[in-house]
C-alpha cells in the first residue's frame, strides 16, 4: 500500500503544529466521535449529487448509517477542509465502514457488489 507524501513533522514548525491540531477541532471531533461509535457513517455536504447517491444506496440495501453534513460548496468550506486534512482524502462523500475510510460514492458501489454491506454475523 502506497502513502500519500506529506510534510516532515521536524519541517513543521510548534506555532503552525498547534494551528493545524486546532483548526476546526470540533468539526473533527465530531466525526471521529461518529467513525469510532457507528458502523457506517457518511461525511458529507448538502447539494453534491455524489453524497444523495451514496445515502439513496444506503437506504435501499436497508443500512443503517450516520449522516453528517458540512455545508454545500459555499458554505463551511473550512470544516470541510478540516475533515479532508484529518482523513487525507479529498472528496466527499466519505464513507467509513467499521471505523474504516472506504472511500466516496464508488468504492461504496463496489462495497455492496461485494456484499460488505450487510452487517457481518
Amino acid at each position: 500500500m502506497s502513502e500519500r507524501s506529506t510534510l516532515a513533522p521536524e519541517k513543521v514548525s510548534e506555532a503552525v503544529k498547534s494551528q493545524v491540531a486546532s483548526f476546526h477541532r470540533s468539526t473533527v471531533d465530531e466525526v471521529a466521535g461518529a467513525v469510532s461509535r457507528d458502523r457506517v457513517v457518511v461525511v458529507g455536504m448538502a447539494q453534491n449529487p455524489f453524497v444523495k447517491k451514496a445515502r439513496q444506496l444506503l437506504d435501499g440495501e436497508g443500512v443503517t448509517y450516520t449522516y453528517l453534513e458540512y455545508g454545500s460548496y459555499l458554505s463551511k468550506w473550512k470544516e470541510r477542509l478540516a475533515i479532508k486534512l484529518w482523513a487525507g482524502f479529498p472528496t466527499f462523500p466519505m464513507v467509513f465502514v467499521d471505523g474504516v475510510l472506504e472511500g466516496g460514492y464508488a468504492e461504496l458501489v463496489k462495497l455492496r457488489d461485494q456484499g460488505r454491506l450487510k452487517k457481518q454475523p
